[in-house]
């Protein structure tokens, strides 16, 4: 049987360098930073005091009061930008078919901000039990997609993804084989997180993967710098519509991109630091070519995992260099984390959009704050550092990595 292809036909943004996606985009091209030092609690005694938030995001923009009691702020993020991904995609929801809609999407914390709160209260009464009735459902990692299916009656295949930080494209790798398989035609999925409490912070930190420069947040992450010394938290949504091709173009959608194919793999090798030489990176990457019938010589761009960790960043390019070999001088590469933050299981969404948009607009954005290339790294990378550039990319790829070994590397095209 042939298979069937996959097309994005909406996208939708809540990220740290703006509330929509042309915002988000206008920011990102333009080397801004979305890191700040964080306002939302007392960071006295945090060894890290900055992070990615978002700006001017008020939920009672996008919801009731009553509304907002029920929906921790990851599922927030989840509905808003899903909401402007289902508008830019001009589907009519009182005339497509509801049961072949399904929503897929992932968190790799859920309701990390609800639970913190309902703990800290209770420690703070007597030991009775006062846990507020919407605590469970506000915890839940699997909310989300729940949320987004009741609030428009979609009735296809619905549930989440948890891989960590690789959590976003396990999501629309998902999507993409379940319509693909002829279970649905369309797709709502992506990613949100919300953790720059003090639990996301301090934990994290704890872990020693934090960058300190307090001094300056707007720089902090660099990227392949050798003065790189950890990720900066990121947090938002981000939102795709993924659909049939015959079905997009039966209905005139407009058609951003095709999602190709994915890869996913694991390091099997240690809970949270990456295979030294990239072993695992380097078979994702290959699963997603063979997937998407693609060589390395067909991709144009690649956007890398690239947090800013010592560990990491180097680990990446090893598998990069050695999975690209000739090609990699040619490849052009842009962390753009180094921008946006590290939004956790939101991180492969808000890449991908950063793919489709490179595609649609022949726009690579740039690595802002690495001045000096590491030594160790693996010579002859093409990384765009500073401003953004201008290229054909035909075919982009996104590389996501998870504590627990989880890689996941999705595929993006420019439609024939």
């Amino acid at each position: 049987m042939k298979q069937r292809r996959v097309v994005v036909t909406g996208m939708g943004a809540l990220t740290p360098l703006g509330n929509t996606v042309p915002e988000f985009w206008s920011n990102l091209i333009a080397s801004k930073s979305g890191a700040a030092l964080i306002t939302s609690f007392d960071t006295t005694k945090f060894k890290t005091k900055f992070a990615c938030a978002l700006k001017g995001y008020d939920p009672l923009n996008y919801f009731e009061k009553s509304e907002v009691r029920k929906l921790d702020p990851f599922a927030q993020y989840a509905l808003a930008s899903s909401e402007e991904a289902l508008k830019d995609s001009g589907l009519d929801l009182d005339k497509i078919d509801k049961t072949r809609v399904g929503v897929i999407w992932g968190s790799g914390n859920g309701g990390f901000y609800t639970f913190q709160q309902e703990i800290l209260e209770y420690g703070r009464g007597d030991g009775t039990p006062r846990i507020n009735p919407y605590f469970i459902p506000k915890v839940i990692v699997d909310i989300a997609s729940g949320w987004i299916s009741i609030k428009h009656g979609f009735m296809g295949p619905n549930f989440t993804t948890v891989s960590a930080c690789a959590t976003s494209n396990t999501a629309i790798i998902d999507a993409m084989n379940y319509i693909r398989w002829g279970k649905a035609d369309i797709f709502v999925t992506g990613g949100s997180e919300a953790a720059i409490n003090e639990a996301g912070i301090g934990g994290f930190s704890a872990l020693k993967a934090l960058s300190t420069r307090n001094d300056d947040p707007a720089t902090a992450s660099r990227p392949f710098d050798v003065d790189r010394d950890g990720f900066v938290m990121g947090e938002g949504g981000c939102a795709l519509i993924l659909e049939e091709y015959e079905h997009a173009k039966q209905r005139g959608a407009r058609i951003y991109a095709e999602v190709a194919g994915g890869g996913m793999s694991a390091d099997a090798y240690h809970l949270t630091a990456t295979h030294p030489e990239g072993a695992g990176a380097a078979l994702g990457m290959k699963w997603a070519l063979e997937d998407a019938n693609l060589t390395i010589h067909d991709v144009d761009y690649l956007n890398p995992h690239a947090t800013s960790t010592p560990l990491g960043d180097e680990s990446e390019l090893k598998a990069v260099s050695k999975m690209f070999g000739e090609h990699t001088s040619k490849l052009l590469i842009s962390a753009t984390k180094s921008a946006t933050g590290h939004l956790l299981g939101g991180a492969g969404a808000i890449e991908a959009i950063v793919c489709i948009k490179a595609i649609q607009e022949g726009i690579i954005p740039p690595t802002i704050n690495t001045q000096n290339i590491d030594p160790s790294m693996p010579q002859g990378l093409n990384i765009v550092l500073g401003k953004s550039v201008k290229a054909t990319v035909n075919v982009a790829m996104s590389n996501t990595f998870g504590f627990g070994g989880h890689n996941a590397t999705a595929i993006f095209k420019k439609v024939d």
